[in-house]
Formats: C-alpha cells, structure tokens, sequence
C-alpha cells in the first residue's frame, strides 16, 4: 500500500493543521552499554549542530547493566558506571531510559538490590525527566508506587502485533509511548486513523532486523527475561532464513518494517508521528555509529563526525 503524502502545495501545513517543523525524536541504545561512544558523541551533537539534519532531536538513550535482573529485550553487558551514565545524561540534558523489560518477574524479584539502586539514582536525574522501558504490570505498580519520579514507556516485547491491541495500549495512561511490534509499522490506514494524543504516543522500531514472518519473538524475548533471572536454559534458536549472518543494517535495510529517513520526514511527520526507537544495545559501537550517521547526521558532515570519533584516543569501536 503506497503511504498517503498530505501537504498541500506551497502552504507549509498538512490537511489537518499540522506544521511541517515537527521534530523527530529518536531514542537511542546503549545507555550503558555504549557509554563511551555517546561521551564523545553527545559534545559534537550539542556543539556542530549544523552536522545534524534540524528536524532531528534525541529523545532518550536507553539500556541497562550487564546482570540486571529486570532487564529484558537483550541480554545486558553494559559496564558502564551507573554514576557515570546519569551524570552524562543530565550534563547533556538528555533523557536516561532504563530498559527493565523483563516479562517474567515474580514479587519476590522486586526486592532487587542492584534494580532499586537504579531507580533511586536516576528517578530524579537532573532536569530532564527519566523513564523506565518496562513490560511487567508487577512491575509497573511496583515503581508507581515507590518512585514515582518516572515516566513509563510499553516495551516491544509485549509483541502487541494486533492493531486493537496497540490501541488499547495507547489509552493506557501509565504510559508516555509504546513501542509496537514492527510488523505494524507499515499500517499504514489503521495508523493515520488514530487520534493525535494516541499518534504521539506512538514510538516506531525502525531498524529491526529480525525475520518479518518470525512466528516466535515473544519465545525469543521470553528466552532472555528467563536468563536476566539466572534460570539454566538453553539459547533460543531462532528459524530466520538468514540466522547465521547475525545482525546487518543493510538486510534490516530490506526489511519490509524498516523505516528510513526519507519514510520520517515524508511519511510518519506530516502525518503526527514523533517518536522513532533505534535498536542496537547487543551490537558493536561501530555499527551504532552508522546508525547515529544514517538517521542524524546530514550526509556532507558524516565524515567529519566519523573522523572525531574515530580519533578519540579512549574508544574502542572494533
């Protein structure tokens, strides 16, 4: 189905009323994991914004602590000083997301010690509010309760691949965004039929590698949340044709899901859309680095911004 355009010629506002100046607002991975790319990053983003496509802001950078109970989506490896993690955020004024999207957790994993450390040092974080990726309703009610500094986003592990389900999601007030399946990214008619309030709640997956027909994410997501608990079970296999060749951002490129940055601003923007989800927290900074390239950065200054990190003397990119 070809996605509707809905400018009408030389009036600078959509059909609707909506300006053509709306932000994209992507939110990035690898809050810990990736910690040393974004300390030299976030300086050249604040400080060369002309490198940077304007319509572009960053919206959050999420992740987690290697052996993070709650955690869930990927298995955690993240290093990174939780100190130090807040501390970059708030210097920057950038929102921190901790990814505690473990579908399994029972009460008695509330009492975690590292996870409620988190909590109490990045519920109040600076000026810029932080939020929690999270699928647990347990879970939800739990941090309602004790740190209600926090804003909530629905993770993408939930697999909401129907649409009346994302709406019911949508009307969720506990939540800021939700993060739908992939699969639906490209719906196109149900999407535009939504009302504004629940479009800007909407947080698209652009770069999803995985198999579109894969009839087992929500096993595969269950896999790590069982493994973030400690429990011995084995990996899951995935059946994708195209397994063994791990992540590429060209095949994700190809992937029928894939929104691209011609599909924001010509697509997803004009008609209400704002908020688009980068994957990567189990990649290497090298490949995060296309992506900031690819989906921020204008293509006459991406070398520059390859060549000051590159020289970065305290990174590791390969």
């Amino acid at each position: 189905m070809t996605p509707p355009l809905i400018f009408q010629d030389g009036t600078g506002k959509s059909v609707d009323g909506m300006s053509k100046e709306m932000k994209a607002y992507f939110h990035l991975p690898g809050l810990f994991e990736f910690y040393a790319l974004y300390r030299a990053f976030l300086p050249l983003f604040r400080g060369h914004r002309e490198y940077f496509y304007d319509w572009c802001e960053i919206g959050s950078i999420y992740g987690a602590p290697g052996d993070c109970l709650w955690g869930g989506g990927r298995v955690g490896f993240g290093d990174a000083r939780p100190e130090d993690a807040a501390e970059m955020t708030r210097e920057y004024a950038v929102s921190a997301r901790l990814t505690f999207s473990n579908s399994l957790l029972r009460e008695e994993h509330l009492a975690d010690k590292k996870c409620n450390a988190l909590c109490a040092l990045f519920e109040n974080s600076g000026a810029v509010p932080n939020g929690i990726i999270i699928c647990s309703d347990l879970l939800l009610d739990y941090i309602q309760r004790k740190y209600p500094g926090f804003y909530f986003v629905s993770s993408t592990t939930k697999v909401l691949t129907e649409f009346s389900l994302l709406e019911r999601e949508l009307n969720r007030e506990a939540f800021r965004c939700v993060v739908p399946d992939f699969r639906l990214n490209k719906a196109y008619d149900k999407l535009n039929a939504l009302g504004e309030d629940q479009k800007q709640k909407v947080e698209f997956l652009c770069n999803e590698c995985c198999w579109f027909g894969c009839p087992d994410r929500k096993a595969c997501y269950e896999n790590v949340s069982r493994k973030n608990l400690g429990e011995d079970c084995p990996d899951h296999v995935c059946l994708s044709p195209r397994a063994e060749r791990g992540y590429r951002f060209s095949d994700a490129m190809k992937n029928p899901g894939f929104i691209g940055i011609d599909d924001i601003q010509n697509v997803y923007l004009p008609n209400g859309f704002s908020h688009f989800k980068i994957e990567g927290r189990s990649l290497g900074s090298a490949l995060i680095l296309e992506f900031l390239l690819y989906y921020m950065t204008k293509p006459e200054y991406q070398l520059n911004v390859r060549e000051e990190i590159y020289l970065d003397s305290t990174l590791d990119l390969f």
